[in-house]
């Protein structure tokens, strides 16, 4: 069985309140919300799930902030030894834009997306005003319905309900099933006492509900996709 670790690369972040994060909870608290592309490795491919954003501002003490540095997207694949180029296959979570922005930039990679959430993106609801029609221009889609393995190791989980077409990336590793959660969330989410906590963002609460859920029933290493502390490993499992 092919065994790989995740690399965590903050390529972007935002402030925000916990509350977006956490449906009906913990609203009035400020966090920084770090943006991840995670690059994968192990095998013969070079494989990313998410790109993050493209341009964004850094403040001066926001590496002290986090823990961690915020680096443009070329810098932060430089860390790993990698070049866009170099990249096989990208996994989309999602297809919101600080997920995807530079797709555009591994001009040789495949691009895995759900087929729901293609759909929606190519005609979402206006209440959903992060899906920008031109992201996708020229990438090499690749698309996949419900629950399907990528390749030996990697397999996509259909975890809808903060999109349409949400997936989770189930990655084997040396300690267990480690999987990227595809809601957009943190460790609020998942109460060290158990149970789950919807996303704040959602399309349909129960079904991002029931996603988080299954997802905290399979993984044996949680990576939910905006956690801060996921930004201090350069390597999982550590």
């Amino acid at each position: 069985m092919a065994s790989y670790t995740i690399h965590p690369l903050a390529v972007g972040f935002n402030e925000t309140d916990q509350g977006i994060m956490t449906y009906q909870r913990f609203y009035g608290k400020r966090i920084l919300l770090p943006i991840y592309s995670f690059a994968i490795k192990g095998g013969d491919r070079k494989i990313l799930v998410d790109t993050g954003l493209e341009d964004f501002m850094v403040p001066r003490d926001l590496e002290e902030r986090m823990g961690f540095p915020v680096m443009e997207f070329e810098e932060a694949l430089g860390t790993v030894g990698w070049k866009p180029q170099d990249i096989d296959l990208i996994i989309h979570t999602h297809l919101h834009n600080d997920h995807c922005e530079n797709d555009c930039l591994c001009e040789n990679a495949e691009v895995y997306v759900q087929k729901a959430e293609l759909e929606f993106f190519r005609n979402p609801h206006p209440i959903d005003h992060r899906y920008y029609s031109d992201l996708l221009d020229g990438v090499d889609l690749r698309i996949v319905e419900g629950d399907t393995a990528v390749i030996e190791g990697i397999d996509v989980l259909f975890t809808p309900g903060h999109t349409p077409g949400t997936q989770s990336v189930m990655i084997e590793t040396g300690r267990g099933k480690a999987v990227i959660v595809g809601g957009c969330c943190n460790a609020q989410n998942f109460p060290s006492g158990g149970g789950v906590i919807c996303p704040g963002v959602h399309t349909d609460a129960i079904d991002a509900y029931e996603s988080m859920k299954r997802v905290r029933e399979i993984a044996d290493i949680l990576i939910p996709l905006h956690e801060i502390e996921i930004g201090k490993n350069k390597v999982i499992p550590g």
